[in-house]
C-alpha cells in the first residue's frame, strides 16, 4: 500500500504577480517560497521518505532540495530523483502571460468548465497533462513498493489532475479542488482503490506517517461504512 504525498513547489514572483509560468526556465522561488519549501521539509523530518521525485523545473527542484536537506544524513544521504512526466502542464501561446488577460480569452471558459477538451494553443492538451502525471503515480508506486512512503514535488494542475483521478473525478470536474504553494495532498494506493487522505494541507499533523513501534495495520481496501474511527 504506498503512499504518495503530492507537493506542490514553494510559491514564485510569477505566482505572486498573477503570470502564468508553464514551463518557462528560470522561474526560482521567491522568498515566501523558500520559506515554504523549508516548513514542508521540516513538517516531513519525522517522515522515512521511501523516494524524492521531482519535476524538473526550477522551482520544484529548489523545493524537493530543501526536503532533501533535512532527509539526509551522513549515513543516508536521499537522492532527488528528476521526472519529467509530471512536468507542469505546457501552456504554449498562454505561457508567460497575465492571467487576468488570458481570463479574456474564448478559451478561458473552456478550461474553466470542460477542460478535457482543452489543448492549449501551440501546446499541450490537458488530458495528456492528467495521463502523464497518473502514469507517472502508477510507476513510483511499484518502484518504491507496496510499504512505501514518497513525495513528488510538482505543480498545481498537474496535482489537482492526480487527485481528481484518485478520486474518481472526471477531469471536468478538477478546478474544485485547491492547491496552495507549499501544500501537501496524501493518498494511499490499495489493490482496489486510493483514499484520498489529505488535501491542500499547510499544517496538519503528519505523526500518523511517522515510523511506528508495533508493526502498523495495512489499511483495506474496503471503506468504513459510517466513516470509521479516524487514523
Amino acid at each position: 500500500m504506498p503512499t504518495c504525498l503530492l507537493i506542490r513547489h514553494g510559491r514564485t514572483a510569477a505566482n505572486a504577480q498573477g503570470v502564468l509560468a508553464g514551463t518557462s526556465p528560470g522561474v526560482d522561488l521567491d522568498d515566501t517560497g523558500r520559506d515554504q519549501a523549508q516548513q514542508v521539509a521540516e513538517r516531513l523530518g519525522g517522515v522515512r521518505l521511501a523516494g524524492l521525485v521531482s519535476s524538473p523545473l526550477e522551482r520544484t527542484r529548489q523545493t524537493g532540495e530543501a526536503i532533501a536537506r533535512v532527509q539526509s544524513d551522513n549515513s543516508n544521504p536521499v537522492e532527488l530523483l528528476i521526472d519529467e512526466r509530471i512536468v507542469e502542464c505546457n501552456y504554449g501561446d498562454w505561457t508567460g502571460r497575465q492571467l487576468k488577460k488570458l481570463s479574456k480569452e474564448p478559451l478561458w471558459k473552456q478550461v474553466q468548465g470542460h477542460p478535457s477538451a482543452v489543448t492549449f494553443p501551440g501546446g499541450e492538451s490537458m488530458r495528456a497533462m492528467q495521463q502523464r502525471a497518473v502514469e507517472a503515480v502508477r510507476y513510483w508506486n511499484m518502484e518504491f513498493g507496496d510499504k512505501a512512503v514518497y513525495a513528488l514535488i510538482s505543480h498545481g494542475d498537474v496535482i489537482k489532475a492526480v487527485v481528481a483521478d484518485a478520486l474518481g473525478m472526471h477531469l471536468d470536474q478538477f478546478q474544485r479542488i485547491s492547491v496552495d504553494p507549499g501544500s501537501m495532498c496524501i493518498i494511499e494506493y490499495t489493490p482496489l482503490r486510493p483514499f484520498v487522505v489529505r488535501t491542500n494541507d499547510t499544517g496538519s499533523d503528519l505523526s500518523f506517517m511517522h515510523p511506528q513501534k508495533k508493526k502498523k495495520k495495512a489499511r483495506s481496501s474496503d471503506a468504513a461504512v459510517g466513516g470509521g474511527g479516524g487514523r
